[in-house]
């Protein structure tokens, strides 16, 4: 099971930090991934980390305004979410996948749970 929450309105500039809270599955050894459905839009990928951390994966058009991060002792993964555009409104879930690498972590067909989305709104 995977609770998401940390989502909320803000303006654009602004920053919020999602959490995931991860439960009945053996969390440190899974990929977990964050994506996100804007209103009309396919859901879309945003980032994803190994199970140890020490390898991410990001979009390209979050890349270095996002950060993903874990903490296998309290079965968490984080993202913080800096400098907030208009375009980053959308409904925001984490997955976990038990593959080995990020290899192929932007394809959402490969997470085996999901959570139930926290919304993000940010308005100009």
């Amino acid at each position: 099971q995977l609770q998401a929450s940390g989502g909320g309105s803000v303006q654009a500039g602004g920053s919020l930090r999602l959490s995931c809270a991860a439960s009945g599955f053996r969390f440190s050894i899974h990929v977990m991934g964050w994506f996100r459905q804007a209103p009309g839009k396919e859901r879309e990928f945003v980032a994803a980390i190994k199970w140890s951390g020490s390898s991410t994966k990001y979009e390209v058009s979050v890349k270095g305004r996002f950060t993903i991060s874990r903490d296998n002792a309290k079965n968490m993964v984080y993202l913080q979410m800096n400098s907030l555009k208009p375009e980053d409104t959308a409904v925001y879930f984490c997955g976990a996948d038990d593959s080995d690498n990020v290899l192929y972590s932007d394809y959402e067909g490969i997470y085996e749970y999901w959570g139930q989305g926290t919304q993000v709104t940010v308005s100009s």
